[in-house]
């Protein structure tokens, strides 16, 4: 009997069931390719379920000191670090810890080679790279736009590698299928090719959408195992985001008020979607609510309504095949990647709290969070 009357709202569940149905599809990826699978701690980092993932997964990446030290207090294994621009004063924690380094600029190597030279790190040094391609078409997740500030160009690196560089980081996709990734390996080999000779590794970063129930597995196995024979001295990775994690949990909420005017009626919610599910603006797009529909003519509109002050605070129109009431709780599905990692506690909205729903049905609480929470992000 699954206990979700036992969870509190608001609340983000992971559903473990899920979670290690899609870790099933990377373990046969690993199995059938010569590719190694890290988790994205940028896109889902919730530590709780690590012991979870990692008997999967052969490490973790990294964006930041924080992450950093997150990857190798709760995860361990391999730890790959890339930032758009480090700080001098975060380097040798992170070559402490770090297996693999990437600069996102040649004068970043320049500024930061001394260290690693004169360090006892035997980390591996990387760069990032443009491909020059990419599928995304929301300039705000599209690495590859114009004069994008993301990887260098083949024409800044010269006609060699700089010293101790040893592999290529290529960070183009987002939610992308297995044609985006045959297209950029062959980008790669189009602009990069003098210099893969060079390399040991190519991390092929994230938005690889194994999860998708589109998603072609077997092509893209295929497509990375060409490349392998191609190119067999170079070691490949990929580091995914969403689709580790992807439609594994969901964001429970509940109705505190409905708020009628001449064309539909609002939703008042305990949850916020500038504070808690801010890629909903960005992106954006219109979450799926269980039990929710698109509107049809003559159904009563219902349109969802966070719990800021922000005007703005607000999304999509939803029909249901029951009238809501205050009370009613409400579940917005897949929730897990990319929302937890960029929530906020904008306005002093409560949080929502955080758990597991086991493969038995119960429920686990991980976390709730209370005043003090607020009161110490500021002092």
């Amino acid at each position: 009997m699954t206990q979700i009357d036992k969870v509190p709202s608001p609340c983000f569940v992971l559903e473990q069931a899920r979670l290690e149905q899609n870790l099933a599809v990377f373990q046969r990826v690993q199995q059938e390719a010569p590719i190694k699978v890290l988790l994205a701690l940028k896109a889902f980092s919730l530590f709780h379920s690590f012991p979870l993932i990692q008997n999967i997964l052969q490490g973790a990446s990294a964006s930041s000191l924080w992450e950093v030290q997150l990857a190798k207090e709760k995860f361990g294994k391999e730890i790959h670090v890339y930032s758009p621009a480090y700080r001098e004063a975060d380097i040798p924690l992170i070559l402490s810890y770090a297996s693999h380094i990437t600069f996102n600029s040649m004068s970043q190597w320049e500024r930061f080679y001394p260290l690693i030279e004169n360090s006892d790190s035997q980390v591996s040094v990387g760069l990032r790279i443009n491909p020059q391609y990419s599928p995304v078409k929301t300039m705000l997740y599209n690495p590859c736009q114009p004069n994008t500030r993301l990887g260098v160009l083949p024409e800044y690196i010269g006609h060699a590698l700089p010293k101790k560089v040893e592999g290529f980081l290529s960070h183009n996709l987002c939610e992308s299928d297995s044609y985006a990734l045959e297209k950029t390996l062959s980008n790669i080999e189009r602009f990069f090719g003098d210099f893969l000779p060079q390399i040991k590794w190519l991390n092929l970063g994230g938005g690889h959408l194994m999860t998708h129930q589109s998603y072609d597995i077997a092509h893209a196995i295929d497509v990375l195992c060409a490349f392998h024979n191609r190119h067999p001295h170079i070691e490949l990775i990929l580091e995914p985001g969403s689709a580790i994690v992807w439609e594994t949990g969901f964001l429970l909420a509940t109705v505190q008020d409905l708020i009628p005017t001449t064309d539909l009626t609002h939703v008042m919610l305990d949850v916020s979607f500038t504070a808690h599910m801010p890629d909903c603006l960005e992106m954006p797009y219109k979450p799926v609510i269980q039990g929710a529909h698109e509107p049809q003519e003559k159904d009563k509109v219902y349109r969802m309504g966070g719990s800021s002050c922000l005007a703005g605070d607000f999304i999509g129109d939803y029909a249901f095949l029951h009238e809501l009431a205050i009370g009613d709780r409400l579940i917005f599905e897949d929730m897990m990647h990319y929302t937890m990692v960029k929530s906020t506690m904008f306005n002093g909205v409560v949080h929502p709290s955080i758990g597991l729903l086991k493969k038995d049905g119960t429920f686990e609480l991980w976390r709730q969070f209370y005043y003090e929470d607020y009161r110490a992000r500021l002092g």
